[in-house]
């Protein structure tokens, strides 16, 4: 009956394991393609935008989290019998939680930047945060990272504290998760992802509504040459990239929250927080107009290479 249980459960594993793995590849392409467009300019001596610094970041930052949560994985699935796997296993979730905390903060820094670059206010506490803010965003990442490292390094003790306070009432215990049964879980993502969202939410507001006036005075004015997809466009990432910050963070908490209460975490959820990162940088790709023509030469590229072979073998069946 033991080795049926552990077959089913080897067998739910390999199905979420799978999917994870296919987040995996997708994330390499789409992430791999932002950061070597960035790099290849910054090689090249172009100009690097305070956005490119952000993205170039987040793209490397979701890869580390794809390949992490992969391992992780591997490690509580199937190697969690050995106490050396278990403490490779606090490591890596330490890690996991550093990368998560700041790639919901490098997200919501993404949102401000947008607003500081692209609307048009001219209030002295705006041109302040304009002024000081652009022209250092490499180092506000440095330290936004440094931030959650050590945020995330300081709950991890504090979860270990607690667990091991209780491990001297409750020798019985011997669940493998540190926040198993610790009320600590369910505020340490709140309070570490909280202000993020709380600027995420601010600046995404303030652009949206920037940008819905100012195209409202575009159509009232009798220029018809005007084209308003840029500002449009503009909108719906602004809108998107807000709806994945607060759906990212909403599954992260669900899965603590199972933690904390009941010592297991949904499967599924996990999975689908590993596609999100995914499908916003996809969505990245797609709303940038230079990594959006450079992928549209790298397709052409493709259809290139293989095209005059079709074309050489039709003339071949010609002759």
């Amino acid at each position: 009956m033991a080795d049926t249980t552990e077959g089913d459960t080897d067998v739910l594993y390999l199905g979420v394991l799978v999917p994870g793995l296919m987040a995996l590849i997708a994330g390499l392409v789409i992430h791999s393609f932002i950061i070597g467009v960035n790099v290849s300019d910054w090689w090249r001596g172009r100009s690097v935008t305070p956005v490119d610094h952000i993205v170039t970041s987040l793209g490397i930052l979701r890869m580390c989290i794809q390949c992490v949560s992969i391992l992780g994985f591997l490690l509580y699935g199937f190697f969690l019998r050995s106490l050396k796997a278990r403490v490779i296993l606090v490591i890596t979730n330490t890690v996991y939680n550093v990368l998560i905390f700041t790639n919901i903060w490098l997200t919501s820094l993404l949102s401000i930047v947008y607003y500081l670059k692209i609307s048009n206010l001219h209030t002295r506490l705006f041109l302040y945060l304009r002024r000081m803010m652009l022209p250092r965003t490499g180092r506000l990442i440095v330290a936004l990272i440094l931030f959650c490292a050590l945020y995330s390094l300081m709950s991890v003790l504090l979860l270990i504290s607690n667990k091991s306070n209780k491990g001297k009432y409750n020798t019985t215990s011997n669940n493998e998760f540190i926040g198993c049964n610790s009320i600590h879980s369910t505020y340490i993502i709140p309070i570490g992802t909280f202000l993020p969202l709380i600027f995420n939410f601010t600046s995404s507001v303030l652009l949206f509504v920037s940008l819905y006036h100012h195209t409202t005075r575009m159509k009232m004015s009798s220029n018809l040459s005007i084209n308003l997809e840029t500002y449009y466009s503009t909108m719906r990432f602004v809108g998107f990239t807000f709806l994945y910050n607060t759906v990212y963070f909403m599954g992260h908490f669900t899965n603590v929250f199972y933690l904390c209460f009941y010592c297991t975490t949904i499967e599924w959820v996990y999975v689908a927080v590993g596609f999100l990162p995914v499908l916003h940088s996809a969505y990245l790709v797609q709303g940038t107009a230079k990594l959006r023509i450079q992928m549209s030469k790298v397709v052409q590229n493709i259809i290139d290479f293989f095209t005059p072979k079709k074309v050489a073998e039709d003339g071949n069946n010609i002759e």
